[in-house]
């Protein structure tokens, strides 16, 4: 649903048939993360049900196994989500919080091991222009992890301009929309990758 806003996720495939996985993954370079999608399926990681770090086709084929067979009845899984392992110093989170009397409110932070600790968070109401979203991470408290950091580059600060009009977008225009989650937002080359996303309805949850 988030990619036709343009929001920046890796290449990635829907495995539902375990036979189809070496072609579904032909251009495709490992290693591999693979994780457990469905309906009702919203706080993965804490079920186990996200692999990282697989090395091979063939072990992509026995995590796809052991994950379609974790999943329960409700959980209405549709399949596993494989995509290339990503690897950064850096995750923030980005998203999307609809207020019944403001509306959506489009919401970017410090997000990986720190973000509860710090809970370092700008808020805008949408829609947003591109000067709004520049000036929500001038904001941030923690800037200066947005500058050269450890060895990587200075974050593009324009692509996560772009990343945040992108839902700005999305949450004007998704029919019925409560909330977008997307976390974590990791720091690839200077650049924003979405590596998960919820987009929750008044009525149902899907992920993108």
């Amino acid at each position: 649903m988030l990619r036709e806003y343009g929001i920046p996720f890796l290449p990635e495939v829907l495995v539902t048939d375990i036979d189809l996985v070496e072609d579904a993954l032909s251009g495709i370079p490992g290693p591999y993360a693979a994780k457990l999608c469905g309906e009702n399926i919203s706080h993965k990681s804490e079920r186990g049900l996200v692999r990282l770090g697989i090395n091979s086709v063939d072990a992509v084929k026995e995590n796809c196994r052991e994950l379609l067979k974790a999943a329960r009845p409700e959980d209405c899984a549709t399949g596993v989500l494989v995509a290339p392992m990503a690897t950064g110093l850096r995750e923030f989170i980005a998203g999307v919080s609809v207020d019944p009397v403001f509306g959506p409110t489009i919401v970017f932070g410090l997000g990986g091991v720190l973000a509860e600790a710090l809970a370092d968070v700008t808020a805008r109401l949408a829609p947003i222009r591109r000067h709004d979203a520049l000036d929500m991470l001038g904001s941030l408290r923690s800037r200066s992890l947005l500058g050269a950091f450890r060895g990587e580059p200075a974050v593009n600060l324009e692509a996560v301009a772009d990343l945040l009009c992108s839902l700005s977008d999305a949450a004007v225009s998704i029919d019925r929309l409560r909330s977008i989650d997307v976390n974590p937002v990791m720091i690839v080359n200077g650049l924003p990758i979405a590596l998960d996303a919820l987009v929750e309805l008044s009525d149902a949850e899907t992920e993108s």
